[in-house]
């Protein structure tokens, strides 16, 4: 499928993917003494450890660690270039909520990681990415690579049909809030709209730089 139909995609009915891996994993805990209870939308403070260390293939095609892509406040979010309609709708909203942030005077980036090792190369990335903001990241690698991202940030993706150059993946649809500093913040499930999703990560940062004073 062409990348700009893909793209075009963007206008379809909400599909609904297969969420493993638990949206549990992301509530635990008690926000009694958070001080970002009135940041959070997806998850309460003691959550479950999100995120990790990862080694990836950039858009560029350089290999690059989370320290390298995560320089400042991130929304991660795992899908494949080829996905049909959850992906170009969740990366639209992720790219709109950026925008809004930009506006409003926060420098927060958008990072696309792609589960599929099989069609998403470098280049298809960056034409992808280029479509839907000059400030998405966009990361690839080897299943090996891939599979440690997951892992590390309680994901999931399941290739339909490895043989079939066509076929489609489940994958889980929360965007994540990462911080440089303080790694995972909250997540957003992909109903969330984009101006939600720019007061709450505004919302963090002018937390952390309260709490960092």
């Amino acid at each position: 499928m062409p990348i700009s139909a893909k793209t075009a995609a963007a206008g379809a009915a909400l599909a609904i993917v297969a969420v493993l891996g638990g949206t549990w994993a992301l509530t635990l805990g008690s926000g009694a003494n958070d001080p970002f209870k009135d940041c959070r939308v997806g998850a309460r403070a003691g959550a479950a450890q999100i995120g990790g260390p990862f080694t990836l293939l950039s858009e560029t095609g350089e290999t690059v660690t989370d320290r390298e892509v995560i320089t400042k406040p991130s929304l991660v979010y795992f899908g494949y270039s080829w996905c049909p309609d959850v992906c170009p709708i969740d990366n639209t909203r992720n790219a709109a909520a950026a925008d809004m942030l930009d506006a409003m005077g926060y420098d927060v980036t958008p990072v696309f990681i792609s589960v599929d090792t099989a069609r998403d190369t470098p280049e298809s990335l960056t034409e992808y990415t280029d479509l839907m903001s000059p400030k998405m990241i966009g990361l690839t690698g080897t299943e090996a690579q891939i599979d440690a991202a997951v892992k590390a940030y309680r994901a999931y993706y399941k290739v339909a049909d490895p043989t079939d150059p066509q076929t489609l993946i489940d994958h889980s649809t929360q965007t994540y809030l990462m911080d440089p500093e303080r790694g995972y913040l909250d997540f957003y499930d992909r109903d969330t709209p984009p101006e939600e999703v720019a007061r709450s990560v505004a919302c963090f940062i002018d937390t952390l730089k309260t709490n960092d004073k």
